[in-house]
């Protein structure tokens, strides 16, 4: 890890703890926003391009759509999965408008609907988070800590289909109904559904490493239930710096993989603002409900049946296992023996 990758990892820790000490100081659970540790990860840390948004409309869509996510549960006459469909279809027309791929304001709007959260202070936060996100990432790239990645206004918007928005809206219903019947709403926290919209829909190169992107998403919620059961509840370390000692843990493992996946940092700070009773079974669900997502992601959508034997052995097969499986050719080839 360079000098400056590490000061960009110490400013994401200074907001995450920023937002979890203003939750505390004013007692507000409402103030927490897992998909803010997403955004922080990849508008600060990571060096590239990740969602295709200007600042400004960063702020706005995020805003926008934490109101509507409050609002559904404040009047809606709906039950839940209808309210996770309208949401879902709310956010989808934003980014089909906007022409913007940022996939995370399906999390703002969806989060409110599946906790039942229709306090005021939710947008709110989501508002001022969304300020010192740009903020901090215009500061980064201002003084030479990030690489400045500008906004053309003329290349820099996407075009969405909304025949592939359709087949999400259907996959994601059927996915949900079972959880939401059930109760078991664990299985599809909103962190999960970004990854799958992510994961069906951009061209990044995560896609070409499901296994990979699994485990660490397996980690990071078993690593989130951890410090808050164990270090937070039973230990009693204050929230703060169970956070803080959760996030270093998961930008270290992030290091030691060397490819960071924004919603992993959502999906580990969800155990900090659901209900304790079941938390333990937390890891399983989102296991469970990832691997779901993943396989329709990758069969469905990628259609992963399709690929060469090369690049599924580059998608399955970890990195250690496939530079010891070279072919007798190729040994041949370096040793210069005959064939």
């Amino acid at each position: 890890m360079n000098k400056l990758k590490l000061i960009r990892y110490l400013f994401a820790l200074l907001i995450i703890g920023l937002m979890i000490g203003a939750s505390e100081w004013l007692d507000q659970k409402e103030i927490l926003f897992p998909e803010m540790a997403a955004l922080v990860l990849g508008l600060w840390v990571i060096d590239k391009k990740i969602w295709t948004v200007s600042r400004t409309m960063l702020v706005i869509l995020m805003t926008v759509c934490a109101i509507f996510g409050i609002l559904l549960v404040r009047y809606s006459p709906f039950p839940v999965l209808v309210n996770i469909a309208i949401s879902f279809v709310f956010t989808s027309f934003c980014l089909i408008v906007t022409r913007t791929t940022l996939i995370p304001i399906t999390s703002a709007a969806m989060l409110p609907v599946l906790l039942g959260t229709d306090s005021v202070v939710y947008p709110a936060s989501v508002f001022i988070m969304s300020l010192l996100v740009v903020s901090g990432q215009w500061f980064l790239e201002k003084n030479a800590l990030r690489q400045v990645i500008a906004f053309d206004k003329k290349k820099g918007y996407y075009k969405h289909s909304s025949k592939h928005w359709i087949r999400l809206f259907i996959c994601l219903i059927l996915i949900a109904a079972i959880p939401v019947y059930t109760g078991e709403l664990f299985f599809i926290v909103p962190p999960l559904i970004v990854m799958f919209i992510e994961f069906s829909s951009s061209s990044s190169g995560f896609r070409n490493r499901p296994l990979q992107v699994y485990m660490v998403v397996i980690i990071s919620a078993i690593l989130g239930t951890f410090f808050q059961y164990y270090v937070h509840t039973i230990l009693g370390l204050p929230l703060l710096y169970t956070v803080l000692l959760l996030f270093i843990c998961l930008f270290s493992l992030f290091e030691i993989v060397r490819k960071p996946f924004a919603p992993a940092c959502a999906i580990a700070l969800v155990p900090m603002i659901i209900r304790q009773e079941n938390i333990l079974y937390y890891p399983f669900q989102v296991a469970v409900g990832a691997g779901i997502f993943l396989f329709v992601s990758m069969f469905f959508f990628l259609k992963c049946y399709r690929w060469k034997r090369e690049h599924l052995l580059v998608c399955f097969v970890p990195g250690y296992i496939r530079s010891g499986m070279q072919r007798p050719k190729r040994r041949q080839r370096k040793t210069g023996q005959p064939q």
